[in-house]
């Protein structure tokens, strides 16, 4: 059996996004900059798409800016929260210790240019408590940048009661919630979030297609500089396959979001409780205010990439945590964060589920993971160690 457990890292395209990119690679191949009728054709299938993915996140169609992913959309917003409150004297920001790379190294870059940044610490439970948000902010605090669901051990973050906090306290408040949109009923009016990042590939979009919202009044610069296109804050023909594509995965994704949901979490908890079971094993994260998919473990007296090799030959797919980093041999920084060991750190595995899981594949996991885990240890030393 193959059983792809890896959402998390990326998704298969869907029917729909694919029967969704077929016309922009067709029939609508105008440039949307265009005056012309492929052009006026191609920009109307644009907006159509702008307006669909902006009602998916209860946005307007003009505070949605499309960019080549997650990454892209956190640089932006980031660099431009900090460039605008550092017009206003503030250059003072707050994210959290186990953020996705594409925040924390940006903040790491801003430290260079004169920014001081406070990285929040993350409890046990993977959550961050929107008290210490509060106490962390001060009179010069340009942003805060806090992720709406981990993406290697899935947990929820209170965004709704941080971004409360941001907009009484007039901070400008971003979220990564490449992991959530697409799995969470993401409200930005709601959430009172000031920028949100997105990624077309976590939803059975396609790859290098993402977005940015910006509340309207923000005024952003330039990203990319080249032509007018997004409103002249980004140049740049559009991609339109991807943008086609990753409209109609989102709006799928969103039209039948609770019922998929719950089948899911039902699939992860399984996992959770079976995978429980086997001695010295840990859950990464809180046991349900997580994402419905996630499931996180740490296994000690083995390796993380030992364990997936294993799986591998049994055609289960699967990861230790962020693809982004797979190639470090450095224990995950989001698991340092939360409090797990380094020696415990190594030997993590996280499986991510969604709609397109089935009960027998959950099976098959349950199946053969016990097995390889006990057949490791027992080629282990340091397994050998903790039994004496």
């Amino acid at each position: 059996m193959f059983v792809y457990a890896d959402n998390a890292a990326t998704t298969k395209v869907s029917r729909k996004a694919l029967e969704a990119m077929m016309p922009a690679l067709e029939d609508l191949y105008g440039n949307p900059s265009s005056l012309h009728q492929a052009g006026r054709a191609a920009e109307a299938a644009l907006w159509n798409a702008r307006e669909r993915i902006a009602a998916c996140l209860s946005a307007e169609p003009r505070e949605i800016y499309f960019t080549s992913g997650g990454t892209e959309a956190d640089n932006w917003a980031i660099t431009e929260a900090a460039r605008l409150g550092a017009l206003k004297g503030k250059k003072h920001l707050i994210t959290s210790a186990f953020e996705h790379h594409a925040v924390l190294h940006t903040m790491q870059k801003l430290e260079k240019q004169g920014y001081e940044v406070t990285y929040l610490k993350v409890h046990e439970d993977g959550l961050i408590r929107p008290e210490e948000v509060a106490a962390a902010i001060r009179e010069d605090t340009a942003l805060v940048s806090i992720m709406y669901a981990n993406n290697e051990i899935g947990t929820i973050q209170p965004i709704r009661a941080i971004g409360e906090i941001c907009r009484e306290r007039g901070v400008l408040f971003h979220t990564d919630a490449v992991q959530a949109v697409g799995h969470l009923p993401v409200n930005v009016r709601e959430d009172l979030v000031d920028m949100l990042s997105f990624s077309g590939h976590k939803f059975h979009g396609p790859k290098g297609i993402g977005g940015l919202y910006v509340r309207k009044g923000i005024p952003i610069r330039n990203f990319m500089e080249g032509g007018a296109q997004e409103f002249r804050k980004r140049g740049g023909t559009e991609n339109m396959p991807g943008i086609l594509g990753m409209a109609a995965a989102l709006e799928e994704a969103c039209s039948h979001m609770a019922e998929d949901s719950a089948r899911v979490a039902r699939m992860r908890d399984r996992l959770i409780e079976a995978i429980g079971k086997l001695p010295k094993t840990r859950l990464n994260g809180h046991p349900s205010q997580r994402v419905p998919g996630n499931v996180s473990f740490c296994f000690e007296g083995i390796e993380g990439e030992s364990l997936l090799l294993r799986l591998d030959l049994q055609g289960i797919c699967a990861s230790s945590g962020s693809a982004c980093t797979s190639g470090s041999l450095e224990p995950s920084h989001v698991l340092l964060a939360i409090g797990v060991p380094k020696e415990i750190a190594h030997g993590s595995l996280r499986l991510s589920l969604d709609a397109s899981n089935r009960e027998e594949e959950v099976d098959y996991i349950i199946e053969k993971l016990p097995g390889i885990v006990e057949t490791l240890r027992d080629m282990s030393p340091v397994w050998e160690e903790m039994k004496a």
